[in-house]
């Protein structure tokens, strides 16, 4: 009988939606939609403050299984306040993301290093 394994784990997406990500604060996207369309690729978590506001909105692509054992890190991106910004980042969520697939160009526009992080 063959052995049967759970399936890799995949990139993960972490949503911050508090204070200001997410709310009427940050005006010209539709959080929801953002939110729903990020979970048709990868599964999402949504969290509270992430304590970068001036970032906002800010979403965590966190490596898979495979991208972390290849070295890949979180990958942090602010300011994705548009629908454009959003399928960059699913476009590399499903191309392998952190530690799979190099971070495309566009999206370094919105990577950045939160305070207190390597």
């Amino acid at each position: 009988m063959p052995e049967i394994r759970p399936a890799p784990a995949p990139c993960r997406i972490v949503v911050c939606r508090d204070c200001c990500c997410g709310s009427p604060k940050v005006t010209g996207i539709d959080h929801t939609a953002q939110t729903a369309r990020l979970a048709e690729s990868a599964p999402v978590r949504i969290s509270d403050c992430l304590d970068v506001c001036d970032q906002a909105n800010v979403i965590v692509v966190q490596p898979s299984a495979a991208g972390r054992a290849a070295g890949g890190r979180p990958v942090w991106l602010g300011l994705v306040n548009d629908a454009d910004a959003t399928e960059d980042i699913l476009g590399w969520v499903q191309a392998g993301g952190p530690g799979i697939t190099p971070l495309p160009d566009i999206l370094g526009l919105y990577a950045f290093k939160p305070p207190g992080r390597p």
